[in-house]
């Protein structure tokens, strides 16, 4: 599939907030996520527009005749964020140690339009802004079922650290990262 990968920063991703907005509400519209507050489409838009001012955010999209098609969305983690810190020595000391020197990317958000799913346009967005970024390492939590995830990301060589939950409310997730170097 033909795809084009446009890298935004917060600002130039602001402007296409609700294009992003759009592909969150067809993606998750689905019977485990309709209906659950925390994955509302207002819930995703402001967590969304709260990560624009973010150290070392980005936003890659994969535009497919003009349409936005997937994207994925990250930024450095903070190395005081309530869930990596949670994870405590379940996380390898090199990432912790990376993660103090601000060195780790937090992969927030991946997803890809249904249409547009199992033809590898996921792993393409997820290669395109891993090679583009800074940091030496790579981490990111991934809903515990949901299994085409999560299967993806064991076979791009994610490793699990432990679960955790970003807010009461919130379902539980497998914390991963990437150990290989890039």
């Amino acid at each position: 599939m033909d795809v084009e990968f446009h890298r935004h920063d917060g600002p130039s991703a602001k402007a296409i907030t609700d294009e992003l907005v759009g592909v969150y509400a067809k993606v998750y519209d689905t019977p485990s996520y309709a209906g659950d507050p925390f994955f509302s489409v207002e819930s995703f838009r402001d967590r969304l527009e709260a990560a624009f001012g973010t150290a070392g955010f980005e936003t890659v999209t994969a535009q497919r005749g003009g349409q936005i098609v997937g994207y994925v969305h990250g930024a450095t983690l903070p190395a005081d964020k309530p869930w990596w810190v949670s994870l405590g020595d379940r996380r390898p000391k090199e990432l912790g140690e990376l993660a103090e020197a601000g060195q780790v990317f937090w992969l927030r958000e991946l997803m890809v339009l249904p249409e547009f799913q199992n033809q590898g346009v996921g792993r393409q967005i997820h290669d395109t802004v891993i090679a583009g970024r800074a940091e030496s390492a790579t981490t990111l939590t991934c809903i515990i079922d949901n299994q085409p995830a999560h299967d993806a990301y064991l076979r791009w060589g994610y490793k699990v650290m432990g679960q955790i939950k970003h807010a009461p409310e919130s379902p539980l997730y497998d914390a991963m990262f990437l150990p290989s170097p890039r």
